[in-house]
């Protein structure tokens, strides 16, 4: 994969990616640390991080491995507390996918907890260090979201794992939305994108034994594309010349396979308030401190 032609030179400066031991996270770490970049493979599992990272092009020791549980904040807080360094790009690329209720180590839902909240805590305490873009992983199912600011952890309506993963993807285009609304806001030179891979044939489908597959389970073998092609997008957000604030996806299928491009979004993906609303709430459940 190769973006030497990209508006935006990485050699040499340091990029965090969470969820890169697999996938399209470490296809992206591959094609950036091909460009020159320092990688930091932010991961749940430091073995298979390891392995990445001694695969990866570059002399021996550029790029690191550091262990992240988006599930856990309390692992988010001491990631951030190792990272003493310039961070020129944060790619919030980790995502879960669950049909039954599950929740975080500290009572979140698990999909809004993980693939919004540890990502949102990520960013906010990380923000001072970050020197140009901050690039969140979200999806097309935002246009089905449905976020319920007053039951975000799904406590007392009937859980269904497709609405709630959904509403994670919509948080993820709020709160980029927000951020870069901030960033701008301050003066600040730093933006916030958001990418959408596409259909990819990710380990993010694969099902527990028993369980029966969903319509999108028996889509993605037969119209999925691979982890390198559904990097397109986020390589494209945090390399090429794209203004803050915009929504990267697939060029073809209904921006579902092949190539990347400014794509749009839902209204409620584009709404203000909720997106403010959103981010006070996350405040709130994460405890962070507003960082401006």
């Amino acid at each position: 994969m190769n973006i030497s032609g990209s508006g935006h030179a990485l050699a040499d400066a340091t990029v965090i990616i969470t969820g890169s031991s697999s996938g399209i996270g470490r296809a992206t770490a591959v094609a950036l640390a091909t460009s020159g970049a320092r990688i930091v493979l932010a991961v749940r599992d430091a073995e298979k991080g390891r392995v990445v990272a001694s695969s990866l092009p570059g002399i021996p020791g550029t790029h690191r491995v550091r262990t992240l549980d988006l599930a856990r904040l309390e692992s988010v807080e001491a990631f951030v507390s190792g990272i003493d360094e310039p961070v020129a790009v944060l790619i919030n690329n980790a995502g879960v996918e669950s049909k039954d209720l599950q929740r975080t180590a500290d009572g979140h839902e698990l999909q809004f907890g993980t693939n919004h909240l540890g990502h949102f805590l990520l960013t906010t305490l990380l923000l001072r260090q970050i020197t140009d873009r901050v690039v969140s992983v979200a999806s097309q199912a935002e246009r089905m979201g449905r976020l319920d600011l007053a039951d975000l952890d799904w406590r007392r309506r009937p859980y269904r794992g497709g609405q709630a993963y959904a509403d994670s993807k919509l948080a993820n285009l709020l709160f980029t939305a927000e951020l870069d609304r901030r960033l701008r806001a301050s003066g600040s030179s730093v933006r916030a994108l958001a990418a959408h891979p596409g259909l990819v044939r990710t380990a993010i489908y694969d099902r527990p034994a028993g369980q029966r597959p969903n319509l999108w389970d028996r889509l993605v073998p037969v119209l999925g594309q691979s982890a390198d092609e559904g990097a397109l997008p986020s390589l494209l957000a945090a390399t090429g010349d794209v203004p803050g604030g915009a929504f990267v996806g697939p060029e073809r299928m209904l921006h579902m396979r092949g190539g990347a491009q400014l794509i749009g979004r839902s209204r409620r993906a584009e709404d203000p308030v909720l997106a403010a609303e959103l981010w006070a709430a996350s405040e709130q459940m994460t405890a962070a401190v507003p960082r401006e």
